[in-house]
Parts: C-alpha cells; sequence; structure tokens
C-alpha cells in the first residue's frame, strides 16, 4: 500500500457516503467502485493508492472522497466485491447435481474452483489476507469481512438437519482448512503435500456426516 493513503474513518459496512440518497450518485459509484476493483484484479494491492484508484477509475481522487469515505474504504467495498466473484463461481460450479451431493463432495467442488480460478482474482485475495495480518489495526476488516462473506456458504453445504451450532463449526473448520492450503500454494508449497492434506480434510468430514 502506498503511504499515501489518507488515516481510516470507519468500516466499508458502516461508512457514511455523501453520495447516498441519490439514484445518480449510487450509479456513478457503482460505476466508479467496477473500474477500482477491476484494477485490483489485474494488478493486484501492492502500490495500491488513492491516485492509482482514481486514474483507474478515470476520475480524480477528490471525486473518489466524494463517494467512498476513505482510500480504506474503497479498498474494502472492491476487495468485498472481488470475493463476490470468487463465491459467485462457487456458487455456479455447485449448481448442477447440488442437492445430491454430500458435504465432502460439495466442499471438493468449491475446492477445484478455488485452485482453478483466474490467477489475478487469487493473488489480489490473498493479498488483502496477507495485509490484513501485517496491519491488523488498519487492514483487519479485510480478514474479518472475509470470514463473513464465506462462512453462510460453507455453512449452506451443511446437512439440512444438523443443528446452526454444528454447521458453524463444521464450517469454520473448513474455511480454516482451506485457507491453510491456499496459503501453502501461494509460497510454492508442495501441492503432493496439498492434495493429501485436502483428501483427510475429505475423509474427516465423510465421517462427520456419516
Amino acid at each position: 500500500m502506498s503511504s499515501e493513503t489518507p488515516e481510516r474513518q470507519e468500516s466499508p459496512a458502516a461508512g457514511y457516503r455523501r453520495s447516498a440518497g441519490s439514484a445518480r450518485g449510487e450509479a456513478r459509484r457503482r460505476e466508479l467502485l467496477e473500474r477500482v476493483t477491476d484494477d485490483l484484479a489485474v494488478n493486484g494491492l501492492v502500490d495500491f493508492s488513492l491516485r492509482r484508484a482514481a486514474r483507474a477509475a478515470g476520475a480524480t481522487h477528490k471525486v473518489l472522497l466524494y463517494h467512498f469515505d476513505s482510500a480504506e474504504d474503497l479498498l474494502g467495498r472492491a476487495v468485498f466485491t472481488l470475493r463476490e466473484r470468487r463465491i459467485g463461481n462457487a456458487m455456479a460450479a455447485m449448481a448442477e447435481g447440488a442437492e445430491r451431493r454430500t458435504l465432502a463432495e460439495r466442499v471438493r467442488v468449491a475446492w477445484h474452483t478455488l485452485r482453478d480460478e483466474e490467477p489475478g482474482l487469487r493473488r489480489v485475495l490473498d493479498q488483502a489476507i496477507g495485509l490484513a495480518m501485517y496491519d491488523p489495526a488498519r487492514y483487519g476488516d479485510l480478514g474479518h469481512g472475509a470470514s463473513g462473506q464465506y462462512l453462510p456458504l460453507l455453512v449452506s453445504y451443511c446437512p439440512e438437519q444438523w443443528t446452526e451450532s454444528r454447521k458453524l463449526e463444521v464450517a469454520q473448520m473448513v474455511l480454516a482448512t482451506l485457507r491453510g492450503f491456499i496459503v501453502h500454494r501461494a509460497i510454492g508449497g508442495d501441492p503432493e503435500g496439498a492434495a493429501a492434506g485436502f483428501a483427510a480434510l475429505v475423509r474427516a468430514l465423510d465421517h462427520e456426516e456419516a
């Protein structure tokens, strides 16, 4: 991240927008966000700044600060949008025959979607988690937000007859394990080891559902 990024004001979910309440303003805001999101997907988070975002959006930094609370607010919303794309890809892959799949089979489809997704999307979302770990006081929401987006999908994979607490516990286990595999792959880890670890996760899920 560039040092020119302003201090954080509020979380992306709760921030006040001066353009709120205007249909035209909301449309412009969505357009700017989409352009910045596309830039992140191609160029990643390294050297992200308000200046770079303005250049990608074809606007000035003052225009961006009219529609977004801060550079952090804009970044958080762009990362959120990219995660929505990842979740949409997983749901699309899951759509055919989803009702006949076991929990383990559903997680396998989700993992294959993550494993084979476009490199730009995977890189920027990995970088977002890394940034949250590097500076949790400033960017922790990039990590917390990931759990908030992924867990409902994983909970939905669980058998309907399970209690909500059991669904959440298993979903958290799956999320933590898959994150470990993603980090393993990102740092050039042994792919055979990751495959063996995933096979063990699948066996554990089969046992959990039996």
